[in-house]
C-alpha cells in the first residue's frame, strides 16, 4: 500500500467513524499538536468533534505524500451545533480548510500538526 493509499484508508475510516479500525491508522503513543494524546485521547477527541459537528465529513482537497511525512489540505462543509473554536456558529453552515502534516512510522500515524483555517470561519460569520 502506498503511502497516499494509506492516507485514503484512514480518511475513509474518519468518514466511517469506524473507531475500532483507527488503531490500524494511528500509533499508540500519537502525539498531537506537540503534545502526547495517546490513541484513546486522539480517538475521544474525532468521537467529540463528530458530536459537535454531526454532517462532519472529510475531503482531501490537496495531497503530498514524501515518506515518511504526509501534508493535505482538508475541506469541510459543515454545521457545528453550538460553538466552534470558540465562535458562535449554532448550527449555520460553514466551509473552511485544514492544513495537516502528518508523520508515518511503522505505518502507523505517530505525529499531527493541524491549523484550522479559523478567519475564513470569521468572515462568514462576521
Amino acid at each position: 500500500m502506498t503511502l497516499q493509499e494509506f492516507y485514503e484508508a484512514y480518511i475513509d475510516c474518519l468518514n466511517r467513524q469506524d473507531w475500532d479500525e483507527l488503531g490500524r491508522y494511528v500509533a499508540e503513543d500519537v502525539k498531537h499538536n506537540g503534545r502526547p494524546i495517546r490513541l484513546s485521547g486522539y480517538r475521544l477527541m474525532l468521537i467529540k468533534d463528530f458530536e459537535d459537528i454531526p454532517d462532519l465529513y472529510f475531503v482531501i482537497d490537496r495531497l503530498a505524500c514524501d515518506p515518511p511525512l504526509i501534508a493535505a489540505r482538508l475541506m469541510f462543509d459543515c454545521s457545528p451545533k453550538g460553538d466552534f473554536l470558540g465562535l458562535p456558529i449554532n448550527g449555520r453552515r460553514i466551509s473552511f480548510a485544514e492544513n495537516v502534516f502528518y508523520e508515518v512510522t511503522g505505518d502507523r500515524i505517530v505525529d499531527v500538526f493541524s491549523a484550522i483555517d479559523k478567519a475564513a470561519i470569521e468572515n462568514q460569520i462576521a
